[in-house]
């Protein structure tokens, strides 16, 4: 069924095959706020501990350009010389925070959805292709809702970078008068309020994206009636096909059953309502089987087959009854019967040694 059903039809708990389908297709609960969030908490606490570090090599650099400033021609050589050495310093001082960056992606992922490798989002849908509904896709409902979420968090996050470089705008003033020491603290220090309260915006943000995105999947994930009605079929099959099977592999096994009959020792009756034939080979058995057994028309079927094949009809409805609800076909008679039927083979046998 499409998965354009109207949400009010989706009724219906999805099944573990529908989790399974869709997660195979990469469609999981999966925020990137979350991701964000995470990012910027670990960058913080990391900042935290390298930002001396991090200062410390920056006033270096600085020093080293300033120092050697009167000494640097504005030629090619010159720039790129420069180029060269600002790169490998602030690349050296930044490599820690790109290759954190790089291990919170995928943690964050991984926390979110666990361990998930598929191609399938990457194969390519001609559909997208079509104007009309990618233009429908650009001004949909959940675009929109992405779009406004977006500006909002930019405008917070904005708002509240602001207010702390605001409040500490008259520091600001007196930094022409302080050492590039004090300058860079004081940077540094402005950077970390900033981050910390980003991050605790982000952190608020994450939580109400990651429930939001969780009740989206879910809406999603339900399932009509009717496609759980074609679930059902595809994985346990046609109620109808199965009835039919059922009844071919019944109509085998009595068959098969009613082939064993002929070579029966003896036929217990009830003696009307039912039938049960026993085989016993001392050779080859340690006690009597049942080989063939049924009710009413089976039963009657029985009885026939061994009166066309003359087997000794023997009428012991007691008997009949155990063997017939304890014993199933090509069991042995169970250890309460022993006597019963060791009587009834005996009269069997007696009756074939005077013939």
């Amino acid at each position: 069924m499409a998965e354009n059903t109207s949400s009010d039809e989706r009724t219906e708990a999805p099944s573990a095959k529908r989790r399974a389908d869709f997660r195979k297709k990469g469609q999981v609960a999966q925020s990137r706020e979350v991701q964000t969030a995470l990012l910027f908490t670990v960058l913080l606490l990391f900042w935290i501990f390298y930002a001396s570090y991090f200062i410390g090599h920056i006033e270096e650099i600085l020093i080293a350009v300033w120092k050697n400033i009167g000494e640097f021609k504005i030629t090619p050589p010159g720039i790129m010389q420069l180029s060269f050495f600002l790169c490998k310093n602030l690349g050296l001082l930044l490599a820690p925070l790109f290759f954190l960056a790089l291990l919170v992606g995928f943690f964050s992922t991984f926390m979110q959805i666990g361990w998930l490798f598929t191609a399938q989002p990457l194969t390519p849908d001609l559909s997208k292709l079509d104007p009309i509904k990618g233009m429908g896709r650009f001004i949909s409902k959940r675009s929109l809702v992405e779009l406004i979420k977006s500006l909002l968090k930019v405008l917070l996050i904005g708002w509240v970078a602001f207010k702390t470089v605001q409040d500490r705008f008259d520091d600001a003033l007196l930094l022409g008068l302080m050492d590039i020491h004090e300058t860079m603290n004081y940077l540094g220090l402005t950077a970390i309020l900033v981050l910390a309260k980003v991050v605790a915006i982000m952190i608020f943000l994450a939580a109400i994206d990651y429930g939001f995105v969780r009740y989206e999947m879910e809406q999603k994930l339900k399932m009509t009636k009717q496609e759980q009605k074609e679930e059902m079929k595809e994985t346990e099959g046609d109620p109808h096909i199965k009835s039919k099977i059922r009844s071919i592999q019944q109509q085998l096994a009595r068959s098969r059953m009613m082939a064993a009959v002929p070579e029966a020792d003896v036929v217990i009756t009830n003696p009307t309502h039912i039938a049960v034939a026993l085989k016993y080979d001392q050779d080859t058995m340690q006690a009597p089987e049942v080989v063939a057994k049924g009710q009413e028309m089976v039963a009657n079927k029985i009885r026939n087959l061994a009166r066309e094949n003359n087997i000794p009809l023997v009428e012991n409805p007691p008997v009949a009854r155990l063997l017939h609800s304890k014993v199933e076909i090509g069991e042995s008679i169970p250890d309460e019967l022993f006597r019963a039927v060791a009587e009834i083979l005996a009269y069997v046998y007696s009756l074939k040694s005077k013939r």
